[in-house]
């Protein structure tokens, strides 16, 4: 009996178009495997066992089942975005436990495309912080279930990780999906300003948190890229393959943050594969401004300021409350847009001269799987500057970012890197991406079950 836990989304696509196995047969296995793992790894908020089988069967007898990019194929949703007859909890005891009337457009452009959704997946309060754990549980990182699963999209990752699901849609302000895709050895692609549908939440952090997928492939990526971004699926840039001119930099981009020496020897190690495959690689640094710290930290707060309008107070976490106070009195600020057009003209020139920049995905090791939401404001806000400081500049300027497997960390964890471009080019990101997952394979998901 063919096993389809632990396949990815085109295989499983492929053969629910075939009819070489029912979408129900899918999702039934998908759900099994939840049962029998999730309480080791913490992914999931809430589980549609009925509502996913009886969607399922639905997907098996649509019209047009033969043309479905992502037929049958389980799905998890972050809980940040309405799922249908599904409360949406933003991983807080402070929102309403009402059930969304309509799904997000993102979700809409996954079931229209045949996806199933099987459940919510865990965040940390307001999607803040990048480590996943509240009053909903804790996610942690399948292939250490010591460690985080990263945030804010952190049960995601642990349900793609841990082969629960295929994909996994969340989203990404200060880099929510780059992060536990680091952590947890997928790809995580934040796609550029506008490409696809935004408004999370209360908002969107100023246009800074944009949807996108978590996967184990390349191919995958890709795949539910095309879905969310209302393209034709399988459409490749005309660029594919040609040589790029490719930026290495290990430098991390705020003063006083070191980037430890597996996440730079992953980044070297990364620009000679590409180096071997005809690429253009040189080392060169982007042109940080030393206000980034600064104008970063007032956005993060800002945006936590905005959705954090209307909850009781007392029902959020003591680091909730401070990150929400602190971005009110930079509210005016921040909306004015001045620091990121700045940033935006002061790294252009560099964007003009290289096509990717290639940098560590993190600067270092996920922090412990704790209960960080009980602990102070200040500590958070350390650990979580200190572990990823490379991703913040790309939600500030709005381009697209990519993280990628790479290697492995002493731990035996994944480790990994980040590719940015220019804006529109995250089909180009996901090109190179494919020479490295090509020439340096990593393994798709961790050995907990």
């Amino acid at each position: 009996m063919t096993s389809w836990a632990g396949r990815t989304a085109a295989e499983i696509a492929a053969a629910v178009r075939e009819k070489r196995v029912t979408p129900r047969e899918v999702v039934a296995e998908h759900l099994a495997r939840i049962e029998a793992l999730d309480g080791r790894v913490g992914a999931f908020r809430t589980v549609r066992a009925e509502a996913a089988l009886a969607e399922a069967d639905e997907v098996a007898d649509r019209a047009d089942l033969v043309g479905l990019p992502l037929a049958g194929v389980p799905v998890a949703v972050k809980d940040n975005l309405a799922v249908r007859g599904e409360s949406t909890r933003h991983g807080s005891a402070a929102t309403p436990d009402t059930a969304a009337g309509a799904d997000h457009v993102t979700v809409a452009r996954l079931r229209a495309a045949g996806a199933v959704v099987v459940g919510l997946t865990n965040v940390p309060e307001l999607c803040v912080f990048g480590t996943t754990d509240g009053v909903h549980g804790t996610a942690r990182n399948p292939w250490d279930t010591s460690r985080t699963a990263g945030g804010s999209s952190g049960g995601g990752a642990a349900a793609v990780a841990a082969g629960l699901v295929p994909l996994a849609l969340g989203n990404d302000g200060m880099g929510s999906l780059r992060i536990p895709a680091a952590h947890c050895g997928l790809l995580g692609l934040k796609p550029g300003f506008g490409v696809v549908p935004a408004d999370i939440g209360n908002g969107d952090w100023f246009g800074m948190s944009e949807n996108g997928p978590l996967t184990t492939t390349v191919e995958d990526a890709r795949l539910m890229f095309q879905v969310l971004a209302g393209r034709e699926a399988g459409k490749r840039p005309a660029s594919a393959r040609r040589p790029l001119g490719v930026a290495l930099s290990v430098r991390s981009p705020l003063v006083g943050v070191t980037v430890t020496r597996p996440y730079v020897d992953a980044a070297r190690r990364a620009a000679e594969v590409l180096a071997g495959a005809g690429h253009r690689v040189r080392p060169a640094d982007p042109p940080y401004p030393v206000w980034l710290g600064t104008t970063s930290l007032a956005h993060w707060t800002a945006g936590t300021a905005v959705d954090a309008e209307g909850l009781d107070p007392k029902l959020l976490a003591r680091r909730t409350r401070v990150h929400a106070a602190v971005g009110r009195r930079l509210l005016k600020g921040v909306r004015a847009g001045d620091h990121r057009e700045r940033l935006r003209r002061r790294l252009e020139p560099f964007f003009a001269e290289h096509d990717v920049l290639l940098t560590p995905a993190l600067a270092r090791r996920g922090p412990a799987a704790a209960n960080w939401h009980e602990r102070g404001w200040l500590r958070n806000l350390l650990v979580n500057t200190a572990c990823s400081p490379l991703t913040p500049p790309w939600n500030l300027t709005g381009w697209p970012a990519l993280s990628v497997p790479f290697g492995t960390l002493p731990s035996g964890a994944p480790c990994a890197v980040q590719l940015v471009g220019r804006p529109g080019s995250e089909l180009e990101l996901l090109e190179v991406a494919g020479r490295l997952e090509e020439l340096h394979p990593w393994r798709r998901t961790a050995p907990i079950g």
